[in-house]
C-alpha cells in the first residue's frame, strides 16, 4: 500500500528510541516516551495560498525533522506506525 499525502500534509516515520542508556540501564517499553524526531517518507503537493496558487513545501522526503510531542495522527502503513501531520506541525529540519 502506498500513501500519498494531500496538500500540505507529510508522512513521517519516527526514529527508534534507544533501548539501553549510555550507562547500560535497560529501558522497558512502558517507561519510554515516544520520540519527537523522524524522517519524512512522503510529502503532499503543497498548500494553496489565498490567491489560489500552490505553495510548495519546505521539507522533502528523506529530511530528518523535529516535531511536537502530540503532533499528527498515528496511522499504520504495511504494519509499521507512521505519523500524518501538516507541515506547520514540524518545528525544525535537522541536518546530519
Amino acid at each position: 500500500m502506498k500513501v500519498i499525502p494531500l496538500n500540505d500534509r507529510v508522512l513521517v516515520k519516527r526514529t527508534e528510541e534507544l533501548q539501553v542508556t549510555k550507562g547500560g540501564i535497560y529501558i522497558p517499553d512502558t517507561a519510554k516516551e515516544k520520540p519527537i524526531e523522524g524522517r519524512i517518507i512522503a510529502v503532499g503537493s503543497g498548500k494553496i495560498a489565498d490567491n489560489g496558487e500552490r505553495v510548495p513545501l519546505t521539507v522533502k522526503p528523506g529530511d530528518r525533522v523535529l516535531f511536537g510531542k502530540y503532533a499528527g495522527t498515528e496511522i499504520k502503513v504495511e504494519g509499521e506506525e507512521h505519523l500524518m501531520m501538516r507541515e506547520d506541525d514540524i518545528l525544525a529540519i535537522l541536518e546530519d
